[in-house]
């Protein structure tokens, strides 16, 4: 088993990081205190699914729960939940996480209990039909069964009914070309009223193998203690390695592209969209999230003031700007909710302001943003849950946990200059995807 350690900022220890034979990572990070979080993180999410299996990553996710071989269905959420654990699971494009924080128990009796179930879950899942629910056609109204694959169409139905949502899903498919980034992560009822058991297994067995799975355990423990119950845990048993991914990122489209959707609202909603940075490429996606710091954080952000606080009209209601990290390059939005009286004026207001970025930077701008990125990074040193969060983030998307040791420090060297060239570089309005929902007619 080979060993490395990551001096961790804010930690008051080295983050120690074991890669078995099977290249399963274990990964212990030392914080005082009475609270632990056992996590694992799998690289697997939408960026592995096809137009046949969309929505598959997340739909493993729900079923992850529904018992093993040595737990029924419920036992799981029941035993620790007792114990006063949050248990919990996420699906995103990059990645699938799972994860229980909970108090550690007299002689870290909670601790043990917690390790040995989320190991058994990670290892041995059994996904019964009984559980998961019989396919379905999916336009039959007369079908009321309540098991899970009808909760997470419910679950999909709800979301694709939000604002936005339609609006953050029409400029992302129209960023991408080929990439699997362009389909929604949590999928189609179409697809999921359809996906058999054998092909959830398949995709289970195919991507959650040990060498594709980082363990991270973040609280007060005995490493060599908690490391062997770790080991021992997680009895992979036989399994075959993930595939190699061969997925060339997407470049920015060639030109601008407009998509324009009506729905039953009464504000309109934009969303400009930018290909940015992979996340292994610290200096380019700090410069993006500082970028959106000054251009569209808070009430002291550019947007705010220019386009809310000191516009005669009343155009926007509100209006920021977001930076999305993933493996394969980030993503960087304008978004708004305005007045469907000033479309025309909404969009010109917001491609000057992206503009003015690239003209000048000031020194106030750069201070206050270098101030904000640090202190989100000291804040995610602060609970056992946070620093398992972030961890399993540099481990999955950015396969290097020492990059965060490099984090501050290029933060801090940060110029004016360097953000205003990053603009350029990626902000380009000959670049962007500009996805409008009007209300309708």
């Amino acid at each position: 088993m080979k060993k490395s350690l990551v001096k961790y900022p804010f930690l008051t220890e080295d983050v120690e990081i074991y890669e078995q034979d099977n290249g399963h990572k274990i990964v212990l990070a030392h914080k005082e205190g009475g609270m632990v979080s056992v996590s694992s993180w799998v690289k697997t999410g939408s960026i592995n699914e096809n137009d046949k299996n969309n929505g598959i990553s997340h739909f493993l996710e729900h079923l992850m729960f529904k018992g093993t071989h040595k737990h029924k269905a419920g036992e799981f959420d029941r035993i620790l939940e007792a114990k006063g654990a949050i248990v919990n699971a996420a699906t995103w494009k990059d990645y699938t996480f799972y994860y229980v924080t909970l108090p550690k128990g007299e002689n870290n009796e909670n601790f043990y209990t917690a390790i040995d179930l989320h190991a058994d879950m990670m290892t041995d899942p059994v996904i019964p039909d009984y559980e998961m629910g019989a396919p379905f056609d999916v336009n039959d109204k007369n079908v009321t069964d309540k098991r899970e694959r009808h909760v997470v169409i419910e679950e999909i139905r709800m979301r694709k009914d939000q604002p936005w949502t339609k609006v953050y899903n029409a400029v992302n498919n129209a960023m991408y070309t080929n990439h699997p980034y362009k389909r929604d992560v949590i999928g189609t009822p179409e697809i999921i009223s359809q996906v058999s058991q054998e092909e959830v297994m398949n995709y289970y067995r195919t991507f959650y193998s040990p060498k594709n799975v980082t363990t991270i355990i973040a609280g007060d423990f005995d490493s060599n203690d908690v490391l062997k119950r770790v080991v021992k845990a997680f009895n992979w048993g036989e399994r075959p390695e993930a595939p190699e991914r061969n997925i060339l990122p997407d470049k920015p489209v060639e030109h601008q592209v407009y998509v324009e959707n009506e729905a039953h609202i009464n504000s309109s909603f934009m969303m400009f969209g930018f290909l940015g940075a992979p996340a292994r490429d610290l200096r380019n996606t700090i410069a993006l999230e500082m970028l959106a710091i000054i251009l569209g954080e808070g009430t002291s952000s550019r947007l705010y003031i220019n386009l809310i606080e000191n516009q005669k009209e009343h155009i926007f209601n509100m209006i920021d700007a977001e930076h999305y990290l993933f493996r394969d390059g980030s993503n960087f939005f304008v978004q708004a909710n305005f007045n469907p009286e000033y479309k025309e004026q909404a969009i010109e207001l917001v491609k000057s302001e992206i503009e003015k970025l690239k003209q000048g930077i000031t020194e106030r701008e750069l201070n206050k943003a270098k101030k904000k990125l640090k202190s989100r990074f000291a804040c995610e040193a602060e609970t056992v849950s946070d620093i398992g969060e972030a961890i399993g983030y540099y481990m999955t998307v950015c396969d290097d946990l020492a990059l965060a040791e490099e984090y501050i420090p290029i933060c801090e060297a940060m110029t004016e200059q360097d953000l205003i060239d990053t603009a350029k570089k990626y902000l380009d309005l000959n670049h962007t995807a500009i996805s409008v929902l009007s209300p309708q007619g």
